[in-house]
């Protein structure tokens, strides 16, 4: 099976370099010939009829009063929404999608009805998101929404599946890779072969059946866009020496020729972790994906792919200090490199064989990358990458030779809008929107005198085009993209998550040290021994390597929220602390689960007896009480109703307990394991959020909304240290794996199995998050929170 990819290797590049040959010679006779000139000037005279119009006195008014900055999806959706704009907005946009990606003719009757069907499906996302959100992120972009549009799909196993890949994925990253780019374009890629997947469904299919391939396609996405961070950015990085890049990209070429991942070997001990765990997720990938091909598009996918790499390593070894590249040299590996990159897409979902696509998105690959090349310029000549663009502006003068790029770029788009897509009216006003549309970005990028002297330079061939083209650039106004806000947007989300996850853990840990530093029980002066013992059990349970979640979430809650003073809560954060180690003390006994280690320590009926453990629960509660008590900064009736409040789930957490110590060996029904969760942790984190809130006069709507999310909360926080005893690591945890199965006890993963478990997860998750909406005031916390803990390892 093997050798005939090796044989077969020249002969698939030396086609595709045929015709991409073919295809240049073409593109090189029509910029010798300035054909796009007359071609595009009367496509702009007939596309700004519905694109320019007379300025009205609106466009006087302050920009706040007017359009709102494009990148804000919030605001300009609103506004597209109130000026009857928002319609062919979404229009354009999921036009350029369906011919960018999908490689579809716009003058097809069938597209223009998915068309239809998509911009109805994207409009109802962005009005509810518009009309939902009240912070920086639109619900659309949040994992609450993604997990909410897998379950109407039948596809929660593999965004679940995919959200801890991308979450791995993100904490593997090296800075280097640019995360946040790096995650951008291998999502990207995942939603253009989900797309892909659903276009090439039948017309009616089982909804089992559509659920079976959406689910393929979202595991197969991944597995292709991993390629992007892991093979094509990590060789393109400074992270591995020149040497290193030699043997890793044999590495990649081995496998597509043989169809078999070779082993890693060894590697630079600095780097050995990073590069071990690319290899064992691309090995994964390949094998998932090489797997699913069927007898008749395996070859075209071993093809399609290798000549996809081999045209990116012609490209990448290109050195910006040799002077003598021919212009075919420059550009017959783009066009090969950008048609391979979106025609793959098919034999990765095993596609039958399209000629139309095939041949549409050979011609429209060098239409982006030449785009994207101009807006990477700088970039390109600060790493001295070699571009179109980047070796003309070295050469231009020694060279006369040299194609200007901007020049082939229009005639491309001249090229696609004429010969590939025949004059078709609605393709030539997308296409034009796109080139304008990137226009007035890098405009708005380099600024003003930037801009006029980067289109001085590469315009000089025919002045009066620019002319026309720089006019359009100045008055048209209808030209932005959805699938551009998308992206800034979600560079900005992951670029958000990062820093917000970053600074709640900051938050955590210096909250935590500050807890840790008054929670140890003082010795009185004339303390009798017993006392003393009491005291040194309770010190040592309370010194243990704890999480304080509890204590931290009310300081938060208090303190950032409520504003009340930080150390007049510190009684409470105590009693919190206290309260819930003693519950940890009776929870380890012999009699209930007879566990061995806590918080990464022997538990404290080992060390002493069970009778101490009893004791020195007992007293912890008591000290707990009398922490509240001292709360001598607030009102009585505050600090009374706290204190009743605090009785009342002390009594549900010991009726958790007894529901548990009561299911042990019992087979128990999900409504029985749910009430017994929230009796047992879910009344702990309502009382962290509602203690405050008494404290702080909250209204009762509010505290509703908090115990509502502390419900849900609590029972996903429970289903993870579930799966955890199952999946987890002990080292990490601190205690044995495996507990809950000696125990015969039952859990969310024996009642649900594994992945029914991940999904009630992430149902509570998305719950909690839902009834967040209903709360007025900040919320980025608990966002955090509910984050960290379906995440957490430990």
């Amino acid at each position: 099976m093997n050798k005939p990819f090796i044989d077969q290797a020249d002969t698939w590049y030396s086609r595709a370099e045929r015709k991409a040959a073919h295809y240049y010679a073409s593109l090189y006779a029509q910029v010798a010939e300035k054909a796009y000139v007359p071609l595009l000037t009367e496509d702009f005279r007939a596309w700004q009829r519905n694109r320019i119009r007379p300025r009205s006195w609106l466009s006087l008014l302050p920009r706040g009063m007017n359009k709102p900055d494009p990148r804000d999806d919030i605001r300009s959706m609103r506004w597209l929404a109130r000026t009857g704009k928002l319609e062919r907005y979404l229009h354009r946009s999921m036009s350029y999608i369906y011919m960018r990606d999908l490689g579809k003719e716009l003058d097809n009757p069938a597209t223009q009805d998915k068309i239809r069907r998509a911009v109805a499906d994207v409009r109802e996302q962005l009005t509810r998101s518009a009309a939902a959100s009240r912070d920086d992120q639109p619900d659309y972009m949040s994992l609450a929404w993604l997990y909410r549009r897998a379950q109407k799909e039948g596809v929660e196993s593999a965004v679940i599946w995919v959200i801890d890949k991308l979450k791995t994925v993100a904490a593997r990253m090296p800075e280097e890779l640019n995360p946040e780019h790096a995650q951008r374009k291998l999502i990207k890629i995942m939603v253009g072969v989900v797309m892909h997947a659903i276009d090439e469904l039948d017309d009616e299919p089982s909804s089992a059946e559509r659920a079976r391939r959406i689910d393929e396609a979202v595991r197969l996405g991944y597995s292709y866009g991993l390629t992007y961070p892991f093979v094509d950015d990590l060789l393109d990085s400074r992270l591995l020496t020149a040497r290193e890049k030699e043997r890793y990209s044999a590495l990649i070429r081995t496998a597509l020729l043989t169809g078999t991942v070779p082993e890693l070997g060894e590697w630079a001990e600095e780097r050995m972790e990073l590069i071990r765990y690319v290899h064992a997720e691309l090995r994964e990938a390949f094998d998932y994906i090489a797997g699913r091909q069927r007898p008749e598009t395996r070859n075209t996918f071993f093809e399609q792919a290798y000549v996809f790499f081999h045209a990116q390593e012609a490209d990448r070894k290109k050195d910006l200090s040799n002077p003598d590249y021919t212009n075919e040299d420059l550009y017959i590996p783009i066009i090969l490199k950008s048609a391979s990159s979106r025609s793959i897409v098919r034999s990765v979902i095993h596609a039958p064989a399209d000629e139309g696509f095939d041949n549409r998105t050979f011609y429209y690959g060098i239409y982006n990358q030449l785009a994207d090349d101009f807006a990477d310029m700088a970039e390109d000549t600060q790493a001295g990458a070699v571009t179109p663009y980047t070796y003309y502006l070295k050469y231009r003068d020694r060279r006369p030779d040299l194609i200007n790029p901007f020049e082939l770029y229009w005639t491309v788009i001249a090229h696609l809008i004429h010969r590939v897509y025949r004059s078709d009216a609605e393709t030539r006003d997308v296409i034009l929107d796109r080139a304008i549309n990137g226009l007035k970005r890098c405009k708005a990028r380099l600024g003003e005198k930037a801009y006029r002297e980067t289109m001085d330079l590469f315009a000089s061939g025919h002045p009066e085009f620019n002319r026309l083209v720089q006019r359009m650039v100045r008055r048209a106004d209808d030209v932005d993209f959805f699938d551009k806000l998308l992206r800034d947007q979600m560079v900005a989300v992951l670029r958000k998550s990062r820093d917000d996850k970053k600074r709640f853990l900051d938050t955590i840990e210096t909250i935590r040290r500050r807890i840790n530093d008054v929670l140890p029980i003082a010795k009185p002066d004339e303390a009798l021994p017993m006392k003393e013992t009491l005291i040194d059990a309770a010190n040592y349970s309370l010194e243990g390597d704890g999480k304080r979640l509890r204590p931290i979430l009310t300081w938060v809650m208090g303190v950032d929220e409520y504003g009340l003073d930080a150390a007049a809560i510190v009684p409470l954060l105590r009693s919190l602390e206290y309260m819930h180690t003693a519950s940890l003390i009776f929870d380890d006994l012999p009699s209930q689960d007879n566990a061995s280690t806590r918080r990464g320590r022997p538990t404290l009926h080992r060390l002493h007896t069970s009778a101490t453990a009893e004791l020195t629960g007992l007293f912890l509660i008591q000290k707990a009480i009398g922490e509240q008590a001292s709360l001598d900064r607030f009102p009585a009736e505050a600090v009374l109703a706290l204190m009743q409040y605090s009785a009342r789930k002390a009594e549900d957490m010991c009726m958790g307990q007894a529901m548990d110590l009561e299911a042990k060996g019992k087979a128990l029904t999900l409504e029985q394991l749910n009430a017994m969760c929230f009796y047992k942790t879910g009344v702990a984190f309502e009382a962290c959020l509602v203690m405050p809130a008494i404290l702080a006069r909250v209204p009762e709507p509010e505290i509703a909304a908090l115990k509502t999310y502390a419900y849900h909360a609590g029972i996903a926080f429970q289903i993870r240290d579930d799966l955890l005893d199952v999946e987890g690591d002990r080292l990490l945890l601190g205690k044995p794996v495996g507990h809950d199965a000696e125990n015969r006890s039952s859990t969310f993963v024996t009642v649900l199995g594994l992945d029914g478990a991940k999904k009630a997860m992430w149902e509570h998750y998305c719950l909690a998050v839902e009834a967040l909406k209903e709360k007025p005031r900040g919320t980025a916390f608990l966002k955090s929170l509910l984050n960290y803990m379906i995440n957490r390892d430990r």
